[in-house]
């Protein structure tokens, strides 16, 4: 694994990094980064995020020539690799997962069907970035990122980098959406999101509220009926159950969400255009009434919620599985948004901001998704030297 002390080949002195002239690069060069100072590193292209599609991106800008460290590099916040996955719930098993797609170049291979998903995933990340020696720095967050000139300045916690084109891999776990309901703030119980769901145990002898019409509220409802803890499903829409799944079926829903991003619209999630698998073990929930499907509740209470013809749910805990947003607040000095809210895109490039490439934003938010997304934006960086 690389080091992960934060270290580029060029690494400018003499500039005042929010001065946002980045037209001094290459005056004075030093081998590292001494923290906590700032420096402004010069280098092509900067690669936020070391998920899928980041590692992905990285691969593709190996094999063009880039140098890792002036050529590219690749920031992540996470201190460890494995991105997302390492955050997911200790019951998320392998042949529970909605589909982990290759990296390019090393396939993922046989694994064992009843490991952690959180355990196996992180570790062919792990493996993968060793393999290829790429300069994954790590811890780094990314603060924001600006336009100077002919650069874009990526400010981070190991310096600002000057960079001649971004490619943005942030995806949406960072970013929980919690939908606002009447009387949320009075509820007594406890509240937690998908993201900070660790397993049914915490639950035993509570009765379990579950909001959301996705994979991860079905997964959530298997968990907790293991168990035998008491749960109520609701969803805002009739579930969706599918029984082709397959990668066909994944990439027409793919080509929904991109329409949608093609549009300047947000883009909604890759899942809520697919459906929910209709998988054996699915089916035997819904015979046994554990996906018995309730509508939105019209409000909170302190001891549960409230259905709109008045009659109500008690209830200790509300699990909110209601989805995520994509991650990319650093990205606002850009003024990306369009009047409908979202960021408008073609292919992997911002139309506001050319030199800005977004992965796992729309259509390459889905492991389908994401290689193709790579080496197309790697294509267009390549296009625009």
């Amino acid at each position: 694994m690389p080091s992960t002390e934060p270290s580029l080949a060029h690494t400018i002195t003499d500039c005042d990094d929010r001065s946002g002239d980045a037209t001094r690069a290459g005056r004075a060069v030093s081998p590292a980064l001494p923290a906590p100072e700032r420096r402004l590193h010069a280098v092509d292209v900067v690669v936020v995020g070391a998920g899928q599609g980041g590692l992905a991106a990285a691969h593709f800008l190996d094999r063009a020539g880039l140098s890792p460290g002036r050529g590219y590099v690749v920031l992540d916040a996470g201190e460890e690799p494995g991105g997302a996955w390492r955050h997911r719930w200790p019951g998320l098993r392998m042949d529970r997962v909605n589909g982990v797609h290759d990296l390019p170049g090393f396939p993922l291979g046989a694994v064992d069907p009843a490991a952690p998903a959180r355990e196996v995933v992180p570790a062919y990340f792990a493996e993968y970035e060793r393999r290829l020696g790429w300069p994954v720095l790590r811890p780094v967050a990314v603060e924001e990122v600006r336009s100077a000139g002919a650069r874009l300045l990526v400010d981070s916690t190991a310096g600002t980098f000057a960079a001649r084109a971004v490619v943005n891999a942030t995806g949406t776990w960072t970013k929980p959406f919690w939908p606002s309901y009447p009387g949320r703030d009075s509820f007594r119980g406890r509240q937690l999101h998908t993201a900070d769901y660790r397993g049914p145990e915490e639950f035993l002898g509570r009765h379990v509220v579950v909001v959301g019409g996705g994979i991860s509220a079905v997964q959530h409802l298997e968990d907790l009926a293991g168990l035998g803890i008491a749960t109520t499903w609701v969803t805002r829409r009739e579930p969706d159950f599918r029984e082709d799944f397959g990668v066909e079926a994944r990439r027409a829903a793919v080509e929904v969400v991109a329409r949608r991003v093609a549009a300047g619209e947000p883009p909604g999630s890759v899942v809520s255009a697919t459906g929910l698998p209709l998988t054996p073990a699915v089916a035997a929930l819904r015979e046994s009434g554990v996906l018995k499907r309730h509508p939105a509740f019209a409000r909170v209470v302190p001891d549960g919620v409230v259905w709109a013809d008045g009659s109500a749910q008690e209830a200790d805990v509300l699990l909110w599985a209601t989805g995520f947003r994509p991650a990319v607040d650093h990205l606002r000095p850009l003024r990306l948004r369009e009047r409908g809210g979202g960021i408008l895109v073609e292919g992997t490039r911002a139309v506001r901001e050319p030199r800005l490439h977004l992965l796992g934003y729309g259509p390459s938010a889905s492991t389908i998704g994401a290689g193709r997304a790579a080496r197309e934006a790697v294509r267009e960086v390549l296009a625009g030297r």
